[in-house]
Parts: C-alpha cells; structure tokens; sequence
C-alpha cells in the first residue's frame, strides 16, 4: 500500500488522504523477460479498518461543537453524537504511522488570538509509530485535520526502548509525557510563540508552536501506564507523573513517581510505592480532587493521596471480586487488611459484595459443582474507564467496566472527613476497551471483536441507544452476485464467540444529515410533499397525518404550519393526498374525498379569498385506499369492496366539484393504489425506455393514463383511466410464493405498487411480509407493455399477464415505495426494517443500502435551499437529509452465534456454507451451517462429535453429486510440534451430501397466473357498474393470511438436509483439504499429504 500524503507533507502521523481507497502499484518480471513485459498489479483498499483502539473528545470543528474522534490503528475519524445515541460520521482520513495514544489539548483559552487558524478550537494530539508527536487542527475548509506542529521524538519503528508508546497531557495543557515500551521517558513543553512584528509594523513572522522536550532512560523497567498528578511540590517539581513501572526481574508493579526539577530540569525520581499482593495495572487521576489517584489492580482497585508526593499512602480499596449484580456496594468500617506504612490514618474497605449464588467463577471444566461450589473466585480487573466530562463541581464521577462486562459508577467527593466514595452498578454487557463518557449523559463503548455501542444514563442506569459496526476481525470471505444485480456482495466471517457473526457487505449510500426535529412527531401515518403546480421545481406543502389528525407544513427555511389555509379537514387521519390539477389539492380519509384551493397566505399563487375553497365528495362506505393522478382521483372502499374513479369540473368561477366517472364492485380488497405521474421534464417516456422498438413508432407511451392495483387475492393489476371507456384489466400477476418445503408464504398481501419506465416497462410490488417483487409484461405476440393499454393499439388487452422477474427479502416489515420524482424512471426509495436506494434503471432489483437507521416514513422534499432533500420519520422526529454521491460500502449484520471461521457459496442452492467454532452448546463445539443470505435463519446443519473441531471444508463435484468436504481435529492441544511432527491427535476427512435446498425467500417453489380466461370465477371485477361493459377475468391461486412471518427453519427440521457419506480418521488434525480430478479428494494431516 502507498502512504497518503498530508497537506504540506508534513502532517506526520495526522492527516492523510481522504479517499476511500489507496493504491500502489507494483512490478513482477519473469527472469529474462524485459521490462515492457513486466507485470503491474494495483492494490486497491475497498474497506477500512473499524476497530476502534482509542478515543477523545473535543471541540475540534469550533468551540460550540462536541465532537469525538475514533482512532482505527491507522485512520482518524472525526464524528458527531445526535441526541438519538446515532453517530454521524464528519470525516474519515489515514495517518503516516500507526496510532499508538491520543490526547487533546485545550488551548481555548490560553492561547486564544495567537494562531487564527485554530481559533478557539481545542488540538489532537496524536503518537504513532512515525516517531513524531503530531498536534493537528481541524479546518472547517478542507475538511479534514492538519499539523500545526510535528517532534520529533525518535526514529519510525517500534523499538522497546524509543518513545512512542503512552502519552499523558497535564491539566493546564502544558506539558505531554511520552513514554517508551521499557527504560526511555520524556517531558514534552509545548506552547504557541508570539508574532514577530518588524518596525514598520508588519508581522515579520507567523506565531507557531514550540516545544522543549526533557528525556530520562533511567527508569529501568517497562511503563504500563502513567498520568500527571498535582502535587504541593511545585517550587521543586513541575509537573509531577504517576507511573505503573514493572522492574526487571520483579513479580510485582511499582507505582513511581516521577518529576521535573524545577532549577536543574532533570527528571527524578521522586518515591516509589509497592506491596505484595494484586499487580498494579493501570492509574488514572480524580478530576478536580487534585492529588488523588486510583490504582487498578487485578481483583481491586485502591485510592491513593498524592499530595505529596514524597509521602504515598492508600486511602480507600475497593474490592473486584466477587458479583456487583442486585447489591449496591456498601462501605464497611475502617481496617488496616493493606500492607501500607503506618501513619495511614484510615483505611475503609469499599467490598463489591454480591451474594454466594452469584459469584463469578473462573470458566472452566473443572467448574462443574453447584452454585455454592467453594472454588476460588475470579479476580477481576477494570479494562477501561472514562470521567464525566462535565460533573458536579466538587462531585467527579466515573463510569468503569470490568473484564466480565459489568458497567459501574463512582462518584466522588471531598469534605472535612476526607474522600467519599459512593459506588453504583449501573449495567450488565459486553466488556468494552475504550470507553468514553461524553456529554448529555452519553457513553460510547467499543467491544473487542464485536459491534461497539452508545448508552444513555437514565436514573442512574445505562440503556442502549444505538449500535457502531465492526466488522473485525474478518476471518473469512466470499464473493458472489448472489442477487443477479450484475454486482458482487461480500459475505465475510466477522468476530469472536460470543459476537461472532455474518455480514453481508455491499455498496451503500452515504447520507449528509441537515436537520432534525425534537421528538414531538408521534403516531405518524403518512407523510407526503406536494407542488402547487405541476411545473414547480420546488415542492410547497408538506402534509403530516397522524391517527386522528392532519397537519400541513410550508416547505422553506422553515417549516410553518399552514393547516387552515389549505383547506385538509385536520381531525381526520389522511390516506392519501395530491396535486389533480394546477392549484387543486386532493385530501382522501376515510369518509370522504376533499378537494381544496388553498388561499394566497398558503402559497403566493393561491386564491384572493380569506379561507380556502372546498368541495366534498362522499362515498356510502367507508374509504380504505385511495391515489390522486393527473385530473383523476382512484379510491376504494371494503365492506363492500368498490373502486370509484372521479373527476374534477368547474360549475362556476369559484365554484368546482368532484364527480363521480365510474365505479366497480370487486371480488377482493383493493391493497393499494398507485396511479403514475406524468413526466413533464421530458417529452416522452418511450424515448428513454423503448429505443429501437418499432412497436413504438406508433404507440407513443403516456404513462397517465392507467392505475396499478394490489389487491388481498394477492395480485397486482393494471387498469385502464382511459377516459370515455369502460374498466379495462389490462394486465394481471398473481403473487404465489412457496417455502423451500413447499408451504405457501404467508403476508404476501401488497402493502405498496409503483410502476417504473426504464429500460423495459416493469410493475414493483412490496408485501407485507417484507418482500419486494419486480413483474415484467409478457404478451401473446411478444410486444412490451404498456402497448396494449391503448385502445388505438391492435394487441388483445386481455392476454398480458404479469411475469414475476425477481424477488427479494428486504426485511419482515411492510415494504413501502417511494420515487425520488414524479418521472417513472426515478431511482425509488424502499422502506423496511431499514432504508434502501432501488436504483430503477439496473438490472432485476439492484439497491444499495442507505446510511440512515430504520424509518417508518419518507418522502423526497425539495426547496430552494436543499433541492435534493430526503425527509424520514424516525424516533418520533423528522430527519432532513441529502443524499451524497460518494462511494461507501454497508454491512449488514446476522448473529450466528460461536466463531465464524470460513464461508462458503453454493452457487446451486443460493445459500451459505458457514463453518463455526466455539459454540457453547454441551452436544458439540463446532458445526457447519447452512444460511439464507436474506434474513441470516439457518436452513440445515451438520453436526461434528464432541470434542471436535471443524478445521477446513470445500464443496467439490465427484461424479454426479456435489459434496462438501471437511476436516476436523479431534484434540484441543497443538496440531503440529515446534519441529513439525505431528501430535498424539487425531483428525477426520468427512463427505457430507449437499442437497440443493433453495433459500426459502429465493425459492423456485412460487406460481404465478399465466392464463386468463373470460370466466366471472374469481374475478375482482365481476359485476360492472356505471359506464363500464367489459368484464375483467383471474385466477386465484390461494387467499393468504395478512401476517408477517420470517420463515426461519428450526434444527428439528434440518435433520435430513446435510449427512455424512463417509469419513475416514487420519493421525494429525486434517487442516487442508481440496478435490483432484473429479474423484479424489486431497487431505494435508498434520505433515503428511
């Protein structure tokens, strides 16, 4: 891989390049080939690394913005924290070196008018292995972080004895400490100098940064971790450091005090505290009990007085050991049980007491007696901590998290009878390394090897907010276009018993998020923008329904309600709106039809009248759906099942009504409704879709001029708004889809319909269940639709039924639709359990994941100021955001449980072979499973013997049947000895049958209609009514229940689909394995092949 370059090439270990990929190329030549012959390989980054190793938080953009900063080993990640828990990520860039310790200084105040290019913003201080302390600001222009200064501290490298390893800022940012792995230490000063002014006047020399650094060797051990401590010393030592030093050739760790001779400005060693007993692991100082530290040990953790720091003592200790579940954690009379010297005036012992039964035991086989078992307990340890960034005054607190994944809370305070300590357990989880504690009561938490978190402090409990993706580490991958979408998705192996997991990698969509609402936007139903006339470029009314109430919003800098100068009747849930004509809005509930005029303080253009003009249209029954076209208003009704089409006309001046132009009577609910709308930014959507098609010459297609229908048979069909004739069913697809055991899948009721002009003509249809179908036309003489929509066309209309293309399992929510645009070839955006991009012109149904977390509704929203808007519905708030054309890659997560070691793809069955370890179940410790790529549920497994372990596997041909090939190893201890023999092991070669199971959500099982015939039975239009005298015709393949189900197959069910053929048992675990002319299989065991 190339380095990036930062601006000025000399950002040091700061700030890269901001592409999402970096390159370098590379040259490979046979012996005696020549140069022009040699071979070039570009290596090309497609996915960064995202396991955070450190975190800081800042006012890095300006001093009102808290931002945070994700450090990923060699990339800086700059985000924000919104309200809802979710980050947004501002910036991405790598670094020269690897990130080794971050920290942040806060020069707001003291260096405040010295650089106006940092302003009053706070400065990253990064260490890395480019042996530089690199101090970065963000610049709001470029948009990324660039070095004010780069020290060089040592040579590139990681040398035990180089600094480069640990860094601590003091208080007054002033001073950095660096330390090395072992024996090297340093002071770094660092300060801004001021401006140089020549006599004229005129700045003579820019102020910049300088720094003094003091270096020790001396400290003859190796630093595990050091802060600054405020100490009554300062005349004879500025600034003073804690550090937790492991002396050679001793088994305990000292806590040493280290500091600045203030005349001679040589570091000493001030004093040097040690005991027997727990190792001293980590140190950290008391925000604003200056003088006070605590030391993490394993199994505790002890409060030391460092005022003096001649004069260590022990105050408090706090014992990790047993559970925190259930009991608060109570302080016991002073003892003097620590090995302290003698003028401690008192030492109160903190115990973390839980009861017997749940005391946290070590994991092991030999762990096998009851809950009272009398086993030594666990020793426990803090692996990570954060203060509160802005506490009480005289009142700091921590947050820590124990390696076992219990959250608690300490607060803190002084007063005449010394420190207090008041602890809390506030949470049970994941062990999380780093942790931050940031503003509004927010903590961040990153697991090892799994998805890291956002949690929210509520009455002193922390609940989760939001989910950070990881997908490190990746132990194995797959590539496939599993989907047909001409693209390729990566189906990668990511994390580590307990979190390990599938994730399903692909092309996403970044989103830039402008605004979002406070949560006061609760029960939404429906959410629409609407134009005053069909050629504005800018939307005017944004409608929000609720459960009983109807509220519209003007579209601009700001959203104002206009409810009353519109005309919408506002005590009613709205079903459906629209612009009919120019100036005419249409509001559809389920008691009438509305048209309304709004007035002039509504829209500019609106009527010279004080209140809105309004004509009702009211139907016998009850309206359950309806659509609004171009001059034309489509509503149904259940209970009887009706379709109505009206219409408007002008009685007088001021004075204009809807009427009715005809109606059906149906044999099934009408679903939904979808009427298209006229493309008026382009002439004809013939020229985009039919190029070449002769059919067209003389049919030029307007896409006004018909309706698609879901209805509960389930179905979906087109039908005929030509005005002056009859209903004409112009095209019809039965939806009828089967499981992999044959069973029909139910909740196939359509929830949303959208016809889209693209390369081809084809109707969308999203169900209930969660599934997405794309239909295409086929008609007799083989002419693409809509042809036969127009009665001028000599194609029969009644023989073109539907043809389900393509099918996808989005989620198990109700799948809705929504256009970017009014024109029929606009990309489509699909809600589900979270948001997609459907882009309309690809192949199949091609979509990218969208950044954004689940919504229950969207709607394209354009102004003068964000023309590209998008606006979802989302925690009860309202999102505005824009989509950015920039390349991003979503990963989409299925738990599976154990240790996901390798992946396969059958390529007959569309599934995935997942082979996983580490499973805590008692009958096996590691199985391979067969996964459905749609939705993660697991179809079949295959089992290994207790004791167990599947090793390698690979799908070979050997002869007519596809197998899977496995090896396995039938010991825990080492496969191979130092000198390559192979253990007293054992290991088996296992053919395991792969039947060709589909996924039940990609599964050939389903029917759709293909013949029509002119017979009333089962027909949705049998009864004509009105100007109608044409009868529509169907079949109905079954009648499925409105419901939702996620088909996941149970290993009851799974017994027969994967079984051993034959096995045979080698000495030495079976690590390789690989198929040889079709009828060998080749096996590596232990040293022998």
């Amino acid at each position: 891989m190339g380095s990036s370059t930062a601006g000025g090439g000399d950002a040091g270990a700061g700030a890269g390049s901001s592409s999402s990929a970096s390159s370098s190329p590379s040259t490979s030549a046979a012996g005696g080939v020549d140069g022009a012959a040699a071979t070039h390989y570009l290596a090309k980054r497609v996915l960064r690394g995202s396991p955070v190793l450190h975190i800081a938080q800042g006012c890095f953009r300006s001093p009102d913005c808290v931002d945070v900063v994700l450090c990923k080993e060699t990339s800086l990640e700059l985000v924000v924290v919104g309200e809802d828990g979710v980050l947004q990520s501002i910036c991405e860039q790598t670094t020269f070196g690897i990130i080794k310790d971050i920290g942040v200084l806060n020069w707001r105040y003291t260096h405040t008018g010295l650089m106006p290019k940092i302003g009053e913003k706070e400065i990253l201080v990064v260490l890395s292995d480019s042996g530089k302390l690199s101090l970065l600001y963000f610049c709001s222009d470029m948009h990324r972080f660039f070095a004010v200064a780069n020290i060089e501290l040592s040579k590139p490298g990681n040398l035990r004895h180089r600094l480069g390893r640990i860094l601590a800022i003091d208080r007054d940012s002033r001073f950095v400490a660096v330390s090395a792995y072992e024996d090297e230490f340093a002071f770094v000063r660092v300060s801004v100098d001021h401006k140089l002014y020549a006599p004229n006047g005129e700045i003579e020399e820019d102020a910049k940064v300088i720094n003094t650094a003091y270096n020790t060797s001396s400290i003859r051990g190796t630093v595990w971790s050091m802060c600054f401590i405020s100490s009554c010393l300062d005349e004879e030592y500025y600034p003073v450091v804690a550090m937790i030093v492991n002396r050679r050739g001793s088994d305990v760790n000292d806590l040493s005090l280290y500091g600045l001779d203030s005349h001679k400005r040589t570091i000493d060693l001030i004093s040097s505290y040690s005991e027997t007993g727990p190792l001293a692991l980590e140190i950290s100082e008391i925000p604003q009990l200056y003088g006070f530290a605590l030391l993490f040990r394993a199994g505790d953790v002890l409060l030391m007085d460092l005022k003096n720091p001649k004069e260590i003592c022990c105050i408090h200790r706090i014992s990790l050991t047993t559970s925190l579940i259930g009991d608060q954690i109570t302080i016991e009379d002073s003892c003097r049980g620590l090995d302290v010297d003698d003028d401690v005036a008192a030492c109160a012992l903190l115990e973390l007491r839980g009861s017997g039964n749940n005391m946290m035991r070590d994991d092991n086989y030999m762990d096998i007696d009851g809950i009272d078992n009398k086993a030594p307990v666990k020793s426990r340890i803090v692996c990570s901590w954060s203060w509160e960034p802005n506490s009480t005054q005289g009142h700091p607190r921590m947050i820590f998290c124990l390696d076992d994944g219990e959250f608690h809370l300490l607060e803190f305070s002084l007063d005449t009878q010394g420190v207090k300590v008041l602890p809390e357990f506030v949470h049970k989880g994941l062990p999380c390394k780093p942790l931050l504690w940031m503003n509004k009561g927010m903590v961040a938490g990153f697991v090892e090897m799994g998805d890291g978190m956002i949690l929210q402090l509520e009455h002193n409990r922390l609940v989760r907010k939001s989910s950070i993706q990881n997908v490190a580490p990746i132990m194995d991958l797959a590539i496939a276009d599993h989907y047909g979408e001409k693209q390729d998705q990566m189906f990668a192996c990511c994390g580590m018993s307990p979190e390990g997991s599938l994730r399903v990698i692909r092309n996403g969509v970044n989103v830039d998020k402008l605004l979002r609402t406070k949560p006061i936007y609760r029960g939404v139903t429906g959410l629409w923008t609407l134009r005053m006339n069909r050629t504005d470029v800018h939307h005017s009314f944004l409608v929000l329904s609720f459960v009983e109430e109807t509220r519209i919003l003007s579209v601009g800098l700001s959203f104002n309600d206009i409810s009353d100068d519109v005309g919408f009747q506002p005590d009613v849930c709205t079903l459906a709106c629209g612009l009919v004509a120019d100036g005419f809005l249409v509001q559809i509930h389920s008691k009438c039809v509305k048209l309304c005029l709004p007035t002039r303080y509504a829209h500019p253009e609106g009527i010279l009248l004080p209140s809105p003009v309004c004509a009702d249209w009211y139907p016998d029954v009850t309206i359950s759906v309806g659509a609004v076209g171009h001059n034309i208003v489509a509503v149904a009704t259940s209970n009887p099942c009706f379709l109505y089409i009206l219409g408007v006309r002008s009685l007088s001046s001021s004075q204009y009504e809807l009427y009715e132009i005809q109606h059906v009577q149906l044999c099934y609910e009408v679903s939904c409704i979808s009427i298209p709308q006229e493309d008026w930014r382009s002439n004809t959507v013939s020229s985009i879709c039919a190029m070449g098609d002769d059919f067209w010459k003389d049919h030029p297609a307007n896409v006004c001029k018909f309706a698609v229908i879901g209805t509960h048979e389930p179905s979906v069909h087109i039908i005929s708004l030509e005005s002056g004739e009859a209903f004409r069913q112009l095209a019809v697809g039965h939806i009828s889809i089967n499981n992999a055991l044959g069973i029909p899948i139910s909740g196939c009721i359509p929830e949303n319909v959208r016809f889209v002009a693209a390369a081809r003509f084809y109707i969308l249809a999203g169900l209930r269940n969660g599934m997405l179908l794309r239909f295409e036309p086929q008609t007799s003489k083989g002419h693409c639709f809509p042809g036969s929509f127009y009665k001028e066309s000599s194609t029969p209309c009644d023989d073109t039924s539907l043809k389900l293309i393509a099918i996808r399992h989005i989620g198990i929510t109700p799948v809705v639709l929504v256009p970017l645009h009014d024109t029929a070839n606009a990309d489509i955006i699909v809600l589900s359990d979270r948001p997609w991009l459907l882009h309309s012109a690809r192949h199949s149904l091609a979509y990218s994941s969208i950044s954004f977390r689940p919504a229950s509704h969207v709607t394209p929203v354009s102004s003068a100021d964000c023309p590209n808007g998008v606006l979802f519905v989302a925690e009860n708030c309202l999102h505005l955001v824009e989509m950015v054309h920039a390349k991003r890659l979503n990963a989409r997560r299925f738990s599976i449980g154990g240790t996901p070691r390798k992946v396969l793809y059958h390529s007959d069955s569309r599934t995935l072979l997942v082979l996983r370890t580490g499973l805590t179940g008692v009958s096996c410790s590691s199985d391979i499973i067969q996964v459905d790529p749609y939705d993660g549920s697991l179809l079949s497994r295959f089992k290994c013997e207790p004791g167990e372990a599947a090793k390698c596997m690979q799908i070979a041909k050997i002869g007519n049947d596809q197998v899977l090939i496995v090896g396995t190893s039938k010991s825990s201890d080492r496969p191979m000895m130092s000198n390559g023999e192979a253990e007293s092991i054992k290991g088996r070669l296992i053919i395991v049958r792969l039947e060709t199971i589909e996924s039940p959500c990609e599964s050939g099982l389903f029917t759709t209609a293909s013949n029509l015939n002119s017979s009333q039975t089962g027909s949705p239009f049998p009864e004509i009514v009105g100007y109608a005298a044409e009868e529509l015709s169907s079949n109905s393949m079954f009648n499925s229940p409105d419901e939702v189900s996620c088909h996941h197959i149970r290993f009851e069910q799974m017994s027969g689909h994967m079984k051993s053929l034959a096995h045979t048992t080698f000495n030495g675990a079976v690590l390789a394995v690989h198929p040889y002319l079709d009828r060998y299989v080749l096996a590596a065991a232990g040293n022998v092949v």
